[in-house]
């Protein structure tokens, strides 16, 4: 039988900055709405409410004197060791991000040169030929990249690429807006390599889609909610709107990635979703298996994170995939064989869903 390239994931690292934000650490913020005017309601109220929505019990922001591309570098390290990989054998870095290295104390955006560039030099690569660029994609950004990283892969150009999601939220977000409680900070890299194999393994099928005639604005940078603060950008959203569109795109696309892959939703062991919002990942999960005429979805389909990590944008995915390989999520492991569903959605809008096979 004739063997194909298929790309696995050879290795996973993370980093969990190490500042523990619980809710209660909000409870003396000054709140507005968008309009300008300050919230009439009591923090224990707002915050009560929030933590019923979204799950959030408590978030990881980055110590001060770090920025995205050391904690990348971390992830990146932990990744690379855990292949047994050389560094200087990797053809690619690709590094998720939306906002760059933003030190403590700023808003302000640093992207030049390319944060891969510069997890690169911090690991010491000298190889020229390992090619370092950025992808900004919204939160869809690391498994985007992923995507691109297995073209690479399947084309036969590389063998081995290291694909990181880094991002520093908590010194973007306004201080005066109760959405900034979902944002968090951490990265996650992965490792992916080249196998030959006469059965699929690995990613198997993956979709993407970009929705903005309506919805391009549904997360964008504007002024902070405060009317006497500074014209600082700050990460805002329109939580209904961006509900509304994640559940109606979402479920699709990852049906769409399944039924590519020829499998039925029984063989699909977990769904790793994008951690935005649990109520809202609960309803997409809930919907995907309703798309399959599923009435009641299998217990432990779906790990969650959120409740202890916040909102870490592109570092949701590959920080939730490196604890289950670990085994630091409770009731979940992935095992030989089994098939699973990465899935993503944010800023553009961008919706994407990846089928991966572990590999034997």
């Amino acid at each position: 039988m004739h063997k194909h390239i298929y790309s696995i994931i050879s290795g996973t690292g993370s980093y969990l900055p190490t500042k523990h934000i619980a809710n209660a650490d909000f409870l003396h913020q000054t709140f507005y709405e968008s309009t300008g005017e300050k919230i009439n309601r009591s923090n224990e109220e707002i915050i009560s409410k929030f933590q019923q929505i979204t799950g959030i019990d408590e978030r990881r922001y980055v110590e001060d004197e770090f920025v995205s591309s050391d904690i990348a570098f971390f992830a990146a390290e932990k990744a690379i060791a855990n292949s047994g990989f050389d560094k200087e054998e990797l053809d690619y870095i690709i590094v998720a991000h939306n906002f760059g290295d933003v030190k403590h104390g700023t808003t302000r955006v640093d992207i030049v040169p390319a944060i891969a560039a510069r997890v690169k030099h911090k690991l010491g690569i000298l190889n020229p030929f390992t090619v370092a660029y950025d992808l900004p994609f919204g939160c869809p950004g690391w498994l985007q990249a992923v995507i691109q990283a297995n073209y690479f892969i399947r084309s036969g150009d590389a063998k081995k690429i290291l694909v990181i999601g880094s991002e520093t939220l908590s010194r973007v977000s306004d201080p005066h807006d109760r959405d900034s409680m979902i944002y968090s900070d951490g990265a996650g890299a992965v490792v992916l390599s080249a196998v030959e194999s006469d059965e699929p393994v690995g990613i198997l099928t993956h979709v993407t889609r970009t929705d903005t005639a309506e919805q391009v604005s549904l997360l964008r940078m504007d002024k902070s909610y405060n009317p006497v603060k500074s014209d600082d950008l700050y990460l805002k959203m329109n939580g209904r709107k961006l509900y509304e569109y994640a559940l109606k795109t979402v479920p699709a696309a990852i049906k769409m990635a399944i039924d590519k892959s020829g499998l039925p939703i029984t063989d699909i062991e977990r769904i790793l979703i994008h951690q935005a919002n649990e109520k809202m990942d609960d309803a997409i999960v809930n919907r995907l298996y309703e798309l399959y005429g599923v009435k009641d979805r299998p217990e432990f389909s779906m790990p969650m994170t959120i409740s202890w990590l916040g909102n870490n944008s592109v570092a949701t995915l590959p920080i939730l995939f490196d604890l289950i390989v670990n085994q630091k999520v409770d009731n979940h492991l992935l095992n030989p064989g089994d098939h699973f569903v990465f899935a993503s959605v944010g800023a553009g809008m961008h919706v994407n869903a990846m089928v991966y096979k572990m590999p034997g």
